[in-house]
């Protein structure tokens, strides 16, 4: 696929000029109805769907676990249910940017991409499903994702199914975790799976082809969640000096694809989640967050 060096600055103009309610239409429109009429974003003169989701706020959301059979076998997200052992502020462990992340990811890939998502259309939105380790249904999701993974704790009978998976061809992305805390509760836990030993976290430069698969990227952003950005005057640091710095960091298989991929001190997911509760938010945010998560999407795919 050719990369889309224009169209980030593009959507950014267009995001300026008349706000995240429009772009939808105006710069990332389909050219069939499906995906364009499930989006949970402000959709512009689109009249609003039903949300069976829209009662339950973030962190009370019920879990969607895969059906016994799946309706299609077209691409989907699966977001990782784990146990926390430890509490980070503002998370909500596992449920942390669940649901709204995905299916909006996925909606923007589908307007993006040519790729063919797994779509209800009874509940006019994506599919996506909550998965645990030890479930059968792991080894059918085509990626995973986690968030607030600095309270995550791995159990004995989660690493070989975790390590199998991964090792296969799967991928798992961990996002929104903050702070030097956080990060030894991750690195200690995923090291359960991979011994640093054999598979070392290395730095993601922005050379790597994950950064360059479809928009060009020269870093990622430090993007908080939208609460802490409209209190506190625009910063995006949510721990202090202590988060003041993004790490974007990968385990890698012998063929030196990515296996894990971990956005450390950002909230990508935010970008996607929280895209139509505030313009200001998602002008700054929004492009360049999908831009990163198209791009990975992309590589998880065809790596």
């Amino acid at each position: 696929m050719a990369r889309v060096n224009a169209l980030a600055v593009l959507a950014a103009a267009a995001l300026a000029a008349t706000g995240p309610s429009t772009w939808l239409g105006s710069v990332l429109s389909l050219s069939k109805d499906g995906p364009s009429a499930f989006a949970q974003l402000g959709g512009g003169a689109a009249k609003a769907q039903t949300d069976v989701f829209k009662t339950d706020p973030e962190g009370f959301t019920r879990a969607r676990f895969p059906p016994a059979e799946w309706p299609d076998r077209d691409f989907t997200i699966c977001r990782l249910q784990y146990a926390s052992v430890r509490s980070e502020r503002d998370g909500s462990g596992w449920k942390t940017d669940y649901p709204y992340s995905e299916i909006n990811l996925l909606i923007r890939f589908a307007q993006l991409t040519k790729t063919a998502i797994s779509y209800d259309e009874e509940q006019r939105r994506p599919n996506t499903w909550v998965v645990k380790l030890t479930d059968a249904k792991l080894y059918d999701c085509p990626f995973l994702i986690a968030s607030d993974v600095g309270t995550i704790g791995i159990k004995d009978v989660e690493v070989p199914p975790l390590r199998e998976y991964l090792l296969k061809g799967g991928f798992l992305w961990v996002d929104d975790f903050w702070g030097s805390e956080a990060w030894t509760q991750w690195e200690q836990e995923i090291s359960k799976v991979f011994p640093p030993e054999a598979y070392p976290i290395e730095d993601v430069s922005a050379a790597d082809p994950i950064m360059r698969e479809m928009f060009d990227l020269e870093k990622v952003p430090q993007i908080t969640n939208v609460t802490f950005w409209l209190k506190n005057n625009g910063k995006t640091s949510e721990r202090e000096e202590d988060s003041v710095q993004v790490h974007v960091r990968a385990i890698r298989d012998q063929h030196r694809r990515i296996m894990v991929l971990m956005t450390h001190n950002t909230d990508v997911g935010d970008s996607f989640e929280r895209e139509r509760e505030s313009s200001d938010y998602s002008r700054l945010f929004s492009p360049p967050g999908y831009a990163l998560g198209i791009n990975v999407l992309l590589y998880a795919m065809t790596q």
